[in-house]
C-alpha cells in the first residue's frame, strides 16, 4: 500500500511542481529575452527533460556490466516514445476538454455557441501548423539514424555520439535565435509565485524558484519510477513490461505535467512547443551518451519502440502539414502507444 501512497503522492508533487516551473520558466524567457517559443522548446523542455537524461547517464557510465549500461539505451528509446503518443495525445485531450468548456461558457453568455466544435477546430493557421511541423522535421531524420545505427556494428560508431550532441547544438542555436512574432493569448505572465506582489519580479526569485522546482520535479520524478518497479510485480507485470511500458510514462510525466498546465491556462503554443522541444532532447543527448557508452544493439523490444515511434512523427507530420491538426486528431496519437503496447507482448514473450 506504500508504493500506491507514494506513487499518488510523487504525482501529486510533480504536478505543483510544474505549476510553479512553467511560472518561473515563462519570467526566466523574459529575462534572458529569449523568444516566446524558445521558452518551449528550449528552457521549459531542458527542465523537464533533466530526470531521463540523468537516468541515461547514470545507467551507460556506471552500469557494472553491459545489461546494466543498457537501460539507458532503453530510456533513450523510450523517452522520445511517450512524448510522441502520450504527451501529444494528453495534450490533445485536455485541448477537447478546454474547448467544450469555453463552448458550453459562451453558449451560457451569449446564447451562441462558436463557429466550429471543439474538435474539429485547427491548432492554429498555416503559419501555427509549418512551425509546429518544423521541428518534427527536425525529429524524424536524426530519429531515423538513431534507429538506424542500433541495426549496425562498425568500430567508429561510438564517435557518431558526438555528431547527436551537435545537432542539438544546432537546434539550439536556431531556437534561440528564432523571431517569434508576440502572441496576445500567450504574452501576459502570471506574478512570480516567490513574489506574487511584484508585477516584475527580482531575478534572484526568477533563477530560485526555477532551480528548486527542477531539483523537486528531478527527485519526484525518479521516486515515482521507483514506485512503479516496485508495484509491477505486484500487478503481475515483469521487469521487463514495467521498464518498456511505465518506465517511459513515468520519466515524461513532467512535460505531460506542463502541457497540461499550459493548455489550461490557454498557452497552447507553449505547451506543444515544451513537447517538441524535450523530444529533440531525447532524440539526440541520451542517443549521443549511448552511443558514447555502449554497444547501441537493439533488441526486437527497442526496434518496435524505434518503428511505433516514427509511424506517431509520420502521422503529426502529415497532418501538420495538410493543416488539419485538430484536438481531436492530436489525441489519435495515443493510439500508436496502445499499438505498441500490443505488439510488445508477443516480443517479449
Amino acid at each position: 500500500m506504500i508504493h500506491f501512497v507514494l506513487l499518488i503522492v510523487c504525482a501529486v508533487a510533480i504536478y505543483l511542481s510544474c505549476e510553479w516551473f512553467v511560472n518561473a520558466v515563462e519570467w526566466l524567457g523574459e529575462r534572458l529575452n529569449v523568444g516566446k517559443m524558445a521558452v518551449g522548446t528550449i528552457l521549459a523542455a531542458f527542465g523537464t527533460a533533466l530526470p531521463e537524461s540523468v537516468v541515461t547517464l547514470v545507467a551507460v557510465t556506471t552500469g557494472a556490466d553491459e545489461e546494466a549500461r543498457n537501460i539507458g539505451v532503453g530510456a533513450a528509446m523510450g523517452g522520445p516514445l511517450a512524448l510522441a503518443t502520450i504527451a501529444y495525445g494528453v495534450t490533445g485531450a485536455v485541448l477537447l476538454l478546454k474547448r467544450r468548456e469555453d463552448r458550453a461558457l459562451a453558449l451560457q453568455e451569449t446564447g451562441m455557441p462558436p463557429g466550429h466544435g471543439p474538435a474539429d477546430e485547427a491548432l492554429g493557421d498555416e503559419k501555427d501548423m509549418k512551425r509546429l511541423a518544423k521541428d518534427q522535421q527536425w525529429f524524424l531524420p536524426i530519429f531515423i539514424v538513431k534507429v538506424a545505427l542500433g541495426l549496425v556494428t562498425f568500430a567508429f560508431k561510438p564517435v557518431l555520439g558526438l555528431l547527436f550532441f551537435a545537432a542539438y547544438a544546432v537546434y539550439f542555436w536556431r531556437e534561440i535565435r528564432g523571431d517569434d512574432e508576440e502572441d496576445d493569448e500567450e504574452a501576459q505572465l502570471d506574478p512570480l509565485k516567490f513574489q506574487p506582489e511584484k508585477s516584475v519580479p527580482d531575478s534572484w526569485a526568477v533563477v530560485a524558484q526555477t532551480l528548486l522546482t527542477v531539483v523537486i520535479i528531478f527527485f519526484a520524478s525518479q521516486l515515482f519510477v521507483k514506485q512503479l518497479h516496485a508495484i509491477g510485480p505486484i500487478l503481475g507485470l515483469s521487469a521487463a513490461v514495467t521498464a518498456l511500458l511505465l518506465s517511459p510514462v513515468a520519466t515524461e510525466l513532467p512535460e505531460v505535467m506542463n502541457a497540461v498546465i499550459w493548455v489550461r491556462q490557454g498557452k497552447t503554443k507553449l505547451a506543444l512547443a515544451n513537447i517538441s522541444g524535450a523530444m529533440m532532447i531525447q532524440a539526440t543527448v541520451p542517443s549521443g551518451l549511448g552511443l558514447l557508452f555502449t554497444t547501441w544493439q537493439f533488441d526486437g523490444a527497442l526496434l518496435w519502440s524505434g518503428l511505433i515511434t516514427m509511424a506517431a512523427i509520420v502521422y503529426l507530420l502529415l497532418t501538420m502539414r495538410a493543416h488539419k491538426l485538430t484536438p481531436a486528431r492530436l489525441t489519435v496519437a495515443a493510439a500508436f502507444y496502445v499499438v505498441f503496447a500490443i505488439g510488445l507482448v508477443p516480443i517479449l514473450s
